[in-house]
C-alpha cells in the first residue's frame, strides 16, 4: 500500500468525472510473479510498521515481474489511466507504464514506494507513475480510472477493511472501466499456513462483498486459476489464486 516521502506524490489527478459506485461506502501477499503481497501486520506492530519491517529484511523482496493475471487480463485494454493498490516495489504499475498507461500506484510502506520509484526510472517511465503512501483503511487516491486493480490485499487480523477498500475501488472505476481483484485460493500444498483462521474469500465471494448496483456492471472473470509464485532466492512453488474482473458499463 504506500509514501509520502520524495518519491511518493498526493496530487490526485482528476478523472472522467463519476465513477461507477457501488452501494458500499469510501474509505495488500503476493503478487503473481511478483507476489507483492500484503498479508498484514502481526505481533502488535501497526501496518506502516510491519510492512516498513517486511521490505527492510532483502534489498528485493518480489521478483520484479507483473502478476500472471494483470498481463492475462490488462494485454488487451486501450491504455488509460489506472489505479494500482498494494503495488510492492512497483512490478505492475511499471508494466501498466510502459504499455501506454498513467498509473497511480499506492503502498502503506514508504520503503517499497522508494524502491519502485527506483525501478521506474531505470525503466523509463518515472514520468508516467505516480506513487502514493497510502494505509487503504483511511486514506484513498482521488480521482477516477480507466483500470483499478487489487493483487493479493489480505490480512490476517481485522485492521484491513478489505470488502470497505473494495468497493471503494468499484467506486473509482469510471464508466466504461474496469475492477481486476486476485486473491489467493489458499497456501500452497505442503506450505504451513501461519493464519488458519483467516478466511480467503472466493471470487463469488468477493462479487457478492462489492455490493455493486445492478445493471450497471457486467462480470467478465471469476474463477480460481493455478500460477506459479516465485520470489528471489526460493524455490518456485505452484498455489491456487482466483480472480475477478468486472467492467462498469458505460453511461
Amino acid at each position: 500500500m504506500t509514501t509520502d516521502q520524495k518519491h511518493a506524490h498526493h496530487d490526485g489527478h482528476g478523472g472522467h468525472g463519476h465513477g461507477c459506485h457501488s452501494h458500499g461506502g469510501h474509505g495488500r501477499d503476493n503478487r503473481s510473479h511478483d507476489s507483492h503481497g500484503h498479508e498484514g501486520p502481526g505481533g502488535g506492530a501497526t501496518g506502516q510498521e510491519f510492512w516498513e519491517a517486511f521490505y527492510a529484511e532483502r534489498d528485493r523482496i518480489w521478483s520484479g515481474n507483473p502478476n500472471d493475471v494483470l498481463v492475462r487480463e490488462v494485454a488487451d485494454l486501450a491504455p488509460g489511466r489506472a489505479l494500482d493498490l498494494g503495488c510492492g516495489e512497483g512490478a505492475d504499475a511499471i508494466w501498466l507504464a510502459r504499455r501506454g498507461w498513467r498509473v497511480t500506484a499506492t503502498d502503506i510502506s514508504a520503503l517499497a514506494l522508494e524502491r519502485a520509484a527506483g525501478h521506474a526510472a531505470e525503466a523509463g517511465v518515472a514520468d508516467r507513475v505516480d506513487w502514493q503512501r497510502h494505509d487503504l483503511g483511511a486514506s484513498f487516491p482521488a480521482g477516477s480510472y480507466d483500470l483499478v486493480s487489487a493483487h493479493f490485499l489480505h490480512s490476517p487480523n481485522d485492521d484491513l477493511p478489505r470488502e470497505t477498500i473494495l468497493r471503494t475501488a468499484a467506486a473509482a472505476v469510471a464508466p466504461g472501466g474496469v475492477l481486476l481483484i486476485a486473491g489467493h485460493a489458499g497456501f500452497p500444498p505442503g506450505e504451513p499456513n501461519p493464519h488458519p483462521d483467516v478466511h480467503l474469500p472466493t471470487p463469488e465471494e468477493v462479487l457478492a462483498d462489492l455490493d455493486l448496483p445492478e445493471g450497471r456492471w457486467e462480470v467478465l472473470v471469476c474463477g480460481e486459476h493455478e500460477r506459479i509464485q516465485t520470489r528471489p532466492g526460493e524455490e518456485a512453488v505452484r498455489r491456487m489464486d482466483n480472480a475477478l474482473k468486472v467492467r462498469c458499463l458505460p453511461e
